[in-house]
């Protein structure tokens, strides 16, 4: 057992209501995709993320800044008009370098805007779990909600309860030993969609091992208000 990160009090919330019900460092989880996506495209150059709520104040939101990207998905698809769908296996390098990106979801960007409650938002997932761990150990808050958001934000999804169990593991110095082969088997207890021939126009298999690869970014996106809406920062370790 190692040094705990964090001895306050954290509270693992579900879905929507979750969100509204949270309370200090909120961290919305959305491991299947969203927000293993966001980590993707600042790694590949994005200059800035916008979560935004519905479809309606995306294109809004584009009409005010010129040259941005539209990624979103409402079913797991991509929407009509969109340039790319919630995907981190289609979205290239050379598309979103640079460049203002307004990201739409019907899980991951929901949490952020009924999250109004929280003192500050993180946004979670996987593959910078540790670094999430490591911004809380720093932050030490009053308390530290985890937000899992499940399917379309309505029923709960298997990978973002393992990505919080990872998380408040790591808070409490005891790292979860097989995360690895929990993960993994997620393939067939939850994921079973990225596997399926006839969805993988919606959901390429190489979305699922993406997602599942953990702590390979060192930083957090630090969720932000600004007079343009929501904007999702990277802040580095």
């Amino acid at each position: 057992m190692m040094e705990p990160l964090y001895t306050g009090p954290v509270h693992t919330l579900r879905l929507i209501e979750g969100a509204k019900q949270a309370r200090g460092l909120c961290v919305i989880i959305d491991v299947f995709r969203a927000f293993s996506l966001e980590c993707y495209l600042y790694h590949r150059g994005a200059a800035q993320i916008r979560p935004v709520g519905s479809v309606e104040e995306t294109l809004a939101l584009h009409d005010r800044i010129p040259g941005s990207l539209l990624i979103g998905e409402r079913g797991g698809a991509k929407i009509e008009g969109f340039d790319y769908g919630n995907s981190p296996s289609t979205v290239p390098a050379e598309a979103v370098k640079g460049r203002t990106i307004l990201h739409t979801t019907s899980a991951g960007t929901q949490g952020i805007v009924n999250a109004v409650h929280a003192s500050e938002i993180l946004t979670g997932s996987l593959v910078n779990a540790r670094a999430i761990a490591g911004y809380i150990a720093r932050r030490q808050p009053q308390e530290v909600s985890l937000v899992c958001m499940g399917y379309a934000g309505v029923a709960p999804a298997q990978e973002d309860e393992l990505c919080a169990a990872y998380i408040e593991s790591l808070l409490r110095g005891q790292p979860m030993e097989d995360i690895a082969q929990r993960a993994a088997a997620l393939q067939t207890s939850g994921a079973a969609h990225f596997f399926d021939p006839e969805r993988q126009h919606i959901y390429p298999e190489a979305d699922f091992h993406l997602c599942i690869r953990r702590d390979v970014f060192p930083f957090v996106l630090r969720v932000e208000q600004d007079d343009l809406g929501f904007v999702s920062r990277r802040v580095d370790e």
